[in-house]
């Protein structure tokens, strides 16, 4: 549509609502970049509520343009308002300076809808076989070996006895504070916190 219609409109409600968000963070510092584009403030924002967030994410969901995007981000990471991590084929962004590098790691894999439901449906039974997991995220038990691998790997999970969470705490601590910007699942799981938080593998 033309600047006159309502995908500019959208693009614009969205980029201030994120903005505000953004505005409302302890941990984002803002730059001047002497322009009025909602844009920088509205990607630290973005970034604040969806730490781990993956560029082409990011830049779909606020309506930026490739460019746009990577111009802001850019100056963001310089200024020293967020900051990034190679990923595999993504770069994720996090605020700067909030999180350690194993919670970088951990919210990397919670925004992959398969290592995410393994790590829920494990939280919630310790005791889960892959097969099981298989059965219950509806995927092949290769695949659940492949991702098992890349999470020991990760340091997330021991395959030493079985499969067995190696921070559970802390990966629980995560899902609950950004379950909002994950899938169902970690929004369920949520409601269930207060029985999981003893858990002890």
């Amino acid at each position: 549509m033309t600047r006159d219609g309502g995908v500019d409109e959208d693009k614009r409600a969205t980029l201030r609502r994120f903005a505000a968000l953004g505005a409302a963070s302890p941990f984002v510092r803002f730059t001047d970049d002497g322009s009025d584009s909602d844009a920088p403030d509205a990607i630290a924002g973005y970034v604040s509520a969806h730490p781990g967030t993956h560029f082409s994410k990011l830049r779909d969901d606020l309506q930026l343009g490739t460019g746009e995007a990577q111009h802001h981000l850019h100056r963001l990471e310089n200024d020293g308002v967020v900051a990034s991590q190679k990923d595999g084929d993504y770069r994720r962004y996090f605020p700067a300076d909030q999180f350690t590098e194993f919670e970088q790691t951990t919210l990397g894999y919670l925004r992959r809808a398969t290592p995410r439901g393994m790590l829920v449906t494990m939280l919630r039974d310790p005791t889960v076989t892959a097969s099981e997991l298989a059965s219950a995220l509806d995927v092949s038990r290769p695949t659940i070996s492949n991702y098992a691998a890349d999470l020991e790997s990760a340091g997330l999970l021991s395959r030493e006895d079985g499969y067995a969470i190696t921070e559970p705490e802390t990966i629980l601590t995560l899902l609950v504070r950004y379950a909002d910007s994950f899938g169902g699942d970690a929004a369920e799981l949520a409601s269930e916190a207060d029985s999981l938080f003893r858990y002890d593998p």
